[in-house]
C-alpha cells in the first residue's frame, strides 16, 4: 500500500511519517521516501531546487525539475517496492507540485496534472494525508533558517495553504489533517484510517 503525507511546510508531517512507519513495520516491510529525493538523481535535483543559490529557475522549469525527480523515484524505488508487497510512505507527491507551482506559482494546475500523469506511470497513493496549519503557525515552526521554497513570503504561503485545502477537498483519497491538534490525536486519527484500509486489503 502507498501512503503520502503532504501539506504546508511546518504542518507536522515528518513526526507522523515516523510514527506511521513504526506502526506499519509490525505488518510488513516499509519503504520511506521523500519527494524530491531518495535517489541519486532526486537528491541532486533536491539540492538545486531547495538551496538558496544564484541560479535563476523559472516556475515552469521548477515544476519540471520536481516532476523529473518524481519520475525517477517512482521507477527506481516506489514501483519495485509496491510490486514486492511493501508499504511505501512518501513525504510529498504530485499534490505538492500542483499546489506550489500551480495554485501558488500561477501555472495551470491541469497542465501540471497532465505532465505528472505521465511521470508517475499509473502509480497513485491509496491515501494522502494533507496537513493544514495557519500560515503564521507554519512560519513560526519553520523558524528563521529557510530554504529557497520556504523563503517566498506570507502571500505565497497563503496561496499554498488555500491550494492544499482545495486539492484535499477534491481528492476522494485525501484526508485533511489539523496540524495544530495534539500529536497523539493526529497519530490515532491516521492509524484509524490506515487500519480501515488494511482491513479492506485482508482476504
Amino acid at each position: 500500500m502507498f501512503f503520502v503525507f503532504d501539506g504546508v511546510d511546518g504542518g507536522g508531517k515528518s513526526t507522523q511519517v515516523d510514527r506511521l512507519c513504526t506502526y506499519l513495520k509490525t505488518h510488513g516491510e516499509v519503504v520511506t521516501c521523500k519527494d524530491p529525493g531518495s535517489t541519486l538523481l532526486g537528491e541532486a535535483l533536491r539540492s538545486i531546487l531547495l538551496e538558496k543559490g544564484q541560479t535563476p529557475i523559472d516556475m515552469r522549469s521548477e515544476m519540471m525539475l520536481f516532476t523529473t525527480a518524481r519520475t525517477q523515484l517512482v521507477q527506481e524505488i516506489i514501483k519495485p517496492a509496491l510490486k514486492r508487497g511493501a508499504f511505501v510512505v512518501l513525504d510529498r507527491f504530485v499534490m505538492s507540485t500542483v499546489v506550489y507551482q500551480g495554485h501558488a506559482g500561477k501555472l495551470n494546475p491541469e497542465d501540471i496534472r497532465a505532465v505528472n500523469r505521465f511521470a508517475i506511470d499509473g502509480t497513485t497513493p491509496d491515501q494522502t494525508f494533507v496537513f493544514d496549519v495557519p500560515v503564521a503557525t507554519a512560519m513560526r515552526r519553520i523558524g528563521p533558517s529557510r530554504d529557497r521554497m520556504e523563503s517566498r513570503g506570507d502571500e505565497y504561503f497563503t496561496a499554498v495553504r488555500e491550494g492544499f485545502l482545495a486539492e484535499a477537498a477534491n481528492d476522494p483519497a485525501a484526508t485533511l489533517i489539523d496540524g495544530t491538534a495534539e500529536i497523539q490525536t493526529i497519530e490515532s486519527n491516521i492509524r484509524a484510517i490506515v487500519d480501515g484500509l488494511l482491513e479492506k486489503r485482508t482476504p
